[in-house]
């Protein structure tokens, strides 16, 4: 079925909700991350505190994270060097290849790895792929790319397909 490659495992109003616990329970020990309105806004380059402070708490916890980003690696480089993570720019989410390469910066298997993003066709559908573990978090500003805001419409209508369904987790 065609919606269920587009449900997340889990749908989060913001990574800060995101429970560490449950997902080293899960075997989770990498989270492949978007970076665009997933971790901070589209365009805006401020790191705030409480984002350092998650990563450092990610790090705390022993997770590996690498950021996966469709942007340019000028943007991506940003903010995987200030955080000292692996990054995969320009990625064609969402393709297959894209998450491999992350899986391989992390050195972990497809089961032990969580893909955190904002956006269904990109983030979800290509973590669902590969079989990894999706989380969908909404995006944390409405300011986006033109062709993000169209593909946007569609998300919608599928958000609330699977919501009509009991297909989308809390």
């Amino acid at each position: 079925m065609v919606l269920k490659m587009l449900c997340p495992d889990v749908y989060l109003e913001s990574i800060y909700d995101l429970d560490l616990d449950k997902l080293k329970k899960k075997g989770i020990k990498g989270i492949i991350t978007d970076l665009d309105n997933t971790l901070i806004s589209w365009g805006e380059d401020t790191i705030y505190p409480s984002l350092s402070e998650w990563f450092e708490k990610l790090k705390e916890e022993g997770f590996k994270v690498c950021i996966v980003s469709n942007n340019s690696p000028d943007r991506v480089s940003i903010f995987a060097e200030k955080f000292n993570i692996p990054a995969v720019s320009g990625a064609t989410k969402p393709r297959r290849r894209p998450f491999r390469r992350a899986l391989e910066k992390l050195g972990i298997r497809p089961e032990e790895a969580a893909v955190l993003g904002d956006q269904v066709f990109t983030d979800v559908l290509g973590g669902n792929r590969l079989g990894l573990f999706t989380i969908l978090v909404i995006p944390v500003s409405p300011r986006e790319f033109i062709g993000t805001r169209v593909v946007r419409q569609i998300e919608r209508y599928v958000l609330k397909a699977l919501k009509k369904r009991g297909m989308l987790p809390g």
